[in-house]
């Protein structure tokens, strides 16, 4: 008897257990949203990873944040989550926009971002050539106003969705 017991009350306990958390998943996002100036054809142009026509980096037009990450980076998968809840907030108000770079294959950076929640456009730089543009080393953050100039650099990790509010209003003017 004290054994039925125990099974029932187990059961009675795991059924009240909450659920494990829904992972949000990302998608692979065409690049035909980014705003960039098509008479601009110099510099650096990388593939989208949706498989369309990239640009010029020099191209590009904000007001955008333009993040640079590896799906082999550790700091660059800890930022991920900031950038998904920001983006929710921002969307519409300033275009994100992400750069994999050192990959190995494409198909790592679209695992990378369906399992990381990731729905805004990225580039796939295939053959690094955005090392001269962007220089070395990831994640860095880019922030670029609507005349295409850079307006400030954030070198390494973001560490919260509030510091990339921040950083927006600061140096694109844009209040999230």
């Amino acid at each position: 008897m004290k054994r039925a017991l125990f099974v029932v009350a187990a059961l009675i306990l795991t059924g009240c257990s909450s659920p494990e958390p829904v992972a949000i998943k990302g998608e692979v996002i065409s690049c035909a949203s980014i705003t960039f100036d098509k008479s601009i054809t110099k510099g650096a142009t990388i593939e989208c990873l949706d498989g369309t026509a990239g640009a010029s980096m020099e191209s590009l037009r904000g007001p955008m944040i333009i993040n640079i990450w590896g799906s082999w980076c550790s700091t660059c998968l800890a930022e991920t989550p900031e950038f998904v809840s920001f983006y929710k907030k921002a969307k519409g108000k300033v275009q994100l926009v992400g750069v994999a770079v050192e990959e190995s294959s494409p198909d790592n950076s679209r695992k990378f971002i369906i399992e990381n929640g990731m729905t805004w456009p990225n580039f796939y730089d295939r053959e690094n050539k955005t090392r001269s543009y962007f220089g070395m080393g990831v994640p860095v953050t880019w922030f670029i106003d609507a005349a295409g100039k850079v307006t400030f650099k954030k070198i390494g990790e973001v560490k919260s969705e509030q510091e990339l509010i921040d950083l927006t209003e600061k140096h694109l003017g844009v209040k999230i």
